[in-house]
């Protein structure tokens, strides 16, 4: 009897063994005896016990096309059954995933073999005796391709026609090429002729119509290419048209997903088909609006079609043919597909505050056919990143936002839109990172420090600001400066702030186009989504001083036999202290030669200079310039002609020995530059009705000069579209004058202003209107000085004769006195009574009819006639007058009441 093993069990007539070991191997033997005697039964028991071994062959080559998928072998045996990984490289990691399939008998497969895929892999084998190990090496191939097909062909008969077919395919393999006539062998005909990418038919005859196929085959993978071709007699015309439409359809095979559609093409029309697309009518979300869904070869008339769940398909197909689409077939029978729960969730989920308390949550809706099923909704869940809080959810329909409310101001949030309807939901969807509403910045940048680099560029620099300070997406920075005066004229003007933008979480930016010795204020804001922080401290800056601009005017006058006077005026940008001008003049003779160049320095407080010692009758060339400590700006350039002497007989010029004569000149250009503009005028001797013309161009330029035409004798023009910031070079010329032309100036372009108010008052609407209305009073007032100081009869004559006033006598015709209003003591001096006294009160003494008591006081006013109304009141005497309106003008009665 064998000993008692805790590894076997005996079961009536049945031995069983549980956790086998090596030591269980064995011959049991089976005795079954009663009184009349017993049998014997032998069983070997073998106890395999082997470590693993695998059998693939090592380094076993597999190649495959790129695409495609690739089996790795690893045929291995052992006892007990071991266990396989897979590993890529020597020391990589092991292989998992759902990219990789793991067969039972040890294969690894790769579904979709890239090219990365390439590389040594390793097998390991284990079990409780040991471990082995082999190394397999794949190649990915690029797939063999066709880049130019064979082309349908329509060839008159006993002409030749060529084929092409030229392949691209992976540089280790070896492409063989093969041509096939109807999907046989290229006839035995010396015809035809195989080149290297072409097949060649020389003198095409009828039997030589029909489908040739160019297959390339190589030892991983094939691809073919067929093209029609049509042998046409000379004389024979055919009509080519697109295609009939195809009919017949039908749909079979009717799954939950797929479908199988085949149709009966229609006529050609001389013209191979070829291709057929599949269009799909969705009757239950888009009746009456057709889709594409998918396209064939033309040599094809069935196709399987993918479906999406709750669908009401209907299909129809259309023939391609090189004339042209044909019309649609008829639609196929209706075709409901079941529903089933979203297989895809909304796309383009966003989350973005719009409120510094709110979270708005948005995303694509899915499309009707996207349902998958009726009652479709979305389940919003969101909950704060970093944050250990519960997903909050809720649940909505027929819309494509949510706004969550009473969040903390920008922090980030983890949100997911899941799309469900009445059968589930759909596959859990990923999270994006959305955040609440953005705030204003709360601190203003630190540490504000300026660099100035030279007189027209200077540096800002900055401390960053706290990332929690800023409440929202930092966006960059803006720094607002302005100029606050000139530091050369110390004229304040209007302050125009200029703002510079530098995007991300920069330190420092430039600042260009200063204006040089001045004195400018800046500061320095944070700027996120919802606006501008606070702005730093003003920091005050200045700029260096640099070059001066041209003097403003360059004037030649009081010519004389040896002398000129200059007249210059101050550049109008100084750009510094100016130290000096610089004054450089030569003569020109008849030949526009030029002489020697002599050179003076003025003082910079002087406006004015006699030269001496000239030649007579001799022009001159002068360049006036001005200086600061810098250097010299740029200059301004004049002509201008010494007299002849009293005599007006020329001398010979020194060293000349000849007359020179006078020439026609135009001096004194000058000009005045704004941003995009200049004035240019200058003064003209010399014959009259001269049409002049200005020529201008980029100073230091080579480009030719442009030419402005001046309209009539004018001695201005304005040149416009002019380019800010630049220097040009200017001068005047006369047609008809060859080679006459002003000297040369130069002259700059204000810089462009970042920002600009209009002034109202430099517009022409403006200045026509207030010129309008200054001339309309002043026609008012002289039409009422007019009718006040009118002269003829009024009823005041009637009056005066009623009263006979003895004073009023008529004229008389010899005497030539008036015989209205006229003094019978014209003959004496006028009494003080005449004019109104200081005190302005009318004495009893005077005229009781004066035209005081008529045109002056309350009751004395005008008619629209110009008669007097109410002076015939009976109220004769006037109030005294304020005694401090003595020193005002009298009146323009009054006036006339002192010559009369």
């Amino acid at each position: 009897v064998a000993p008692e093993d805790p590894s076997r069990k005996v079961d009536g007539d049945t031995i069983i063994f549980s956790h086998v070991q090596e030591r269980s191997s064995a011959v049991y033997q089976c005795n079954a005896s009663n009184e009349y005697g017993y049998l014997l039964a032998n069983a070997f028991v073998n106890v395999l016990a082997e470590p693993p071994r695998i059998l693939t062959p090592a380094n076993k080559l597999y190649q495959v096309i790129a695409d495609s998928p690739a089996l790795l072998d690893c045929t291995y045996f052992g006892s007990p059954k071991p266990e396989i990984e897979w590993f890529k490289g020597v020391k990589g990691s092991i292989l998992r995933g759902s990219e990789y399939v793991f067969h039972d008998n040890g294969t690894l497969e790769i579904p979709v073999a890239q090219k990365d895929s390439t590389g040594t892999y390793t097998c390991v084998a284990r079990n409780e005796l040991g471990k082995t190990q082999n190394e397999v090496q794949l190649e990915v191939k690029d797939p063999t391709m066709i880049i130019k097909q064979p082309e349908y062909k329509v060839i008159q008969r006993y002409s030749q026609v060529s084929f092409e077919c030229i392949i691209k395919h992976d540089s280790t393999l070896l492409p063989t090429v093969i041509w096939l006539k109807d999907n046989n062998e290229l006839p035995d005909d010396e015809r035809f002729l195989v080149g290297k990418d072409n097949l060649t038919i020389m003198n095409v005859t009828d039997k030589d119509d029909g489908t040739y196929t160019c297959i390339v085959n190589t030892t991983l993978d094939s691809v073919s290419a067929s093209a029609v071709l049509t042998v046409v007699g000379k004389n024979i015309l055919k009509i080519y048209a697109r295609p009939n439409p195809p009919f017949d359809l039908e749909l079979t095979g009717q799954l939950e997903r797929s479908v199988e559609l085949s149709w009966i093409p229609g006529d050609e029309n001389n013209s191979p088909i070829t291709n057929f697309v599949i269009e799909y009518e969705d009757g239950l979300h888009e009746p009456g609006v057709w889709h594409y869904q998918t396209e064939v070869p033309g040599t094809q008339t069935t196709v399987q079609l993918k479906l999406s769940p709750y669908v009401n398909y209907s299909f129809r197909v259309i023939a391609v043919n090189e004339i042209g689409r044909s019309q649609p077939s008829e639609p196929s029978e209706q075709y409901l597909t079941k529903s089933a729960s979203p297989d895809e969730n909304p796309s383009n989920v966003q989350g973005i505050g719009s409120e510094p308390d709110n979270l708005v949550i948005t995303w694509e809706s899915l499309k009707g056919f996207q349902s998958n099923g009726p009652g479709l909704q979305y389940k919003v869940s969101w909950r704060q990143k970093d944050v250990d809080d519960e997903w909050t959810s809720v649940i909505v329909a027929n819309v494509s936002k949510y706004i969550v409310s009473g969040t903390p101001t920008f922090v980030p949030y983890e949100i997911k839109v899941q799309a469900l309807n009445d059968l589930g939901y759909a596959p859990e969807p990923s999270e994006v990172i959305g955040h609440s509403g953005e705030d204003l910045p709360m601190v203003a940048p630190g540490n504000v420090q300026v660099h100035v680099i030279n007189s027209t560029l200077a540096k800002v620099h900055w401390d960053p600001v706290p990332l929690k300070t800023v409440r929202g997406h930092l966006q960059g920075y803006k720094v607002y400066y302005w100029k606050v005066q000139s530091l050369s004229r110390r004229n304040r003007r209007h302050v125009e702030k200029k703002i510079l933008t530098f995007r991300g979480n920069k330190t420092f930016g430039m600042l260009p186009g200063l204006e040089p010795y001045s004195s400018y204020k800046l500061n320095v804001r944070v700027v996120n989504g919802k606006g501008e922080g606070p702005a730093s401290p003003d920091k005050v800056f200045k700029t260096p001083e640099g070059v001066p601009s041209s003097p403003s005017f360059l004037k030649i006058t009081n010519p004389t036999l040896d002398s000129l006077t200059l007249e210059w005026g101050s550049p109008t940008y100084p750009n510094g202290v100016l130290t000096s001008y610089i004054l450089k003049f030569q003569p020109i003779n008849n030949t526009h030669e030029l002489g020697p160049l002599v050179e003076i320095r003025i003082p910079a407080n002087e406006s004015s200079l006699i030269l001496k010692n000239l030649n007579y009758s001799t022009r001159y060339k002068f360049y006036f310039n001005a200086q600061t400590s810098v250097g010299s700006g740029s200059q301004i350039t004049e002509e201008a002609v010494t007299i002849m002497d009293e005599a007006g007989i020329l001398r010979p010029a020194v060293g000349v020995g000849k007359v020179q004569p006078f020439y026609p000149r135009i001096r004194n250009l000058t000009t005045a530059a704004a941003e995009t503009y200049a004035n240019i005028s200058w003064e003209y001797e010399g014959p009259d009705h001269a049409n002049f013309y200005v020529e201008y161009g980029v100073a230091g330029s080579k480009e030719d000069w442009k030419k402005e035409i001046v309209n009539g004798s004018r001695s201005f023009f304005v040149l416009k579209g002019l380019t800010p910031g630049t220097a040009y070079k200017v001068r005047v010329g006369a047609e008809g004058l060859s080679g006459f032309r002003s000297s040369e100036d130069v002259f700059e372009t204000g810089p462009a202003m970042a920002s600009r108010q209009v002034d109202i008052a430099t517009q022409g609407w403006f200045i026509g209107l207030m010129c309008a209305v200054a001339l309309l009073i002043l026609i008012l007032l002289i039409v009422c000085f007019i009718r006040r100081n009118k002269g003829g009869k009024y009823p005041v004559k009637e009056k005066e004769d009623a009263h006979a006033d003895p004073e009023i006598q008529p004229m008389k015709e010899d005497d030539g006195t008036f015989g209205e209003y006229s003094d019978a003591e014209d003959h004496k001096p006028l009494k003080k009574g005449s004019r109104t006294p200081s005190d302005r009160t009318v004495k009893k003494e005077d005229s009781d009819d004066s035209l005081v008591d008529y045109g002056e006081g309350v009751n004395g006013q005008f008619n629209e006639d110009g008669s007097f109304i109410g002076q015939y009141s009976g109220k004769k005497e006037k109030e005294p007058a304020e005694g401090n309106e003595s020193s005002e003008a009298p009146s323009p009665v009054n006036a006339m009441n002192s010559f009369v």
